[in-house]
Order: C-alpha cells, then sequence, then structure tokens
C-alpha cells in the first residue's frame, strides 16, 4: 500500500507564496500522473495542476502564471505565488498509477488573508 505524505501548508496574506510537497512512501512504482487539487468549503474538489509522466503539465485557468507544478522522482512539489484569499482550500496530492488506480493524500490547509 501506498502513503502519501503531505508537507507546507499554512497560513499567509494574499500576494505571498507557500510550496507544498508529496511525497509516495514507496520508492518503486509506476506513476503515470502526480497533481494537486483543492477543496473548498461547500465547493466540489477541483484540479490544480497536474504532471504527466512525459512532462507535460495542465492547470486550472485561475491558477495559470502564479502556480508551478513540478517533480523529482516519488515527491511532487507545488510552488504558490501571488497567492489569493480565493485560494484558500484544503490542497489533496495525487498519484495516478498506469492503470489508473488513485491515491491520496491526507490534504495540507492552505489560508490566505486578504
Amino acid at each position: 500500500q501506498v502513503q502519501l505524505v503531505e508537507s507546507g501548508g499554512g497560513k499567509v496574506q494574499a500576494g505571498g507564496s507557500l510550496r507544498l510537497s508529496c511525497s509516495a512512501s514507496r520508492s518503486r512504482f509506476n506513476i503515470n500522473a502526480m497533481g494537486w487539487y483543492r477543496q473548498a468549503p461547500g465547493q466540489q474538489r477541483e484540479l490544480v495542476a497536474e504532471i504527466l509522466s512525459g512532462g507535460r503539465t495542465n492547470y486550472a485557468d485561475s491558477v495559470k502564471g502564479r502556480f508551478t507544478i513540478s517533480r523529482d522522482k516519488n515527491t511532487v512539489y507545488l510552488q504558490m505565488n501571488s497567492l489569493k484569499p480565493e485560494d484558500t482550500a484544503i490542497y489533496y496530492c495525487n498519484f495516478r498509477d498506469t492503470v489508473g488506480f488513485n491515491y491520496w493524500g491526507q490534504g495540507t490547509q492552505v489560508t490566505v488573508s486578504s
């Protein structure tokens, strides 16, 4: 069983930055995609950014130009700059393996104050 461990959430003022990281407990398994989702109170979970095995990245329109996703082996990062109050949410990392199974982190709170 693979576990994902997240770190890096916290509270910042608008315009600030945070960096999230997420590592897998097992070093060898076939990852097809690594990504970050978020869920604000009363909202559905939404994709923030993902990086595919070939290196292609996808971003939600609301974070383009502000957030950057990257990976290093079995760790995925999300650099968040120019944070806005509407970025406040619980952020979950997600690994999807080559047979389509999804692994989820426990979630980390990001709070942006105006």
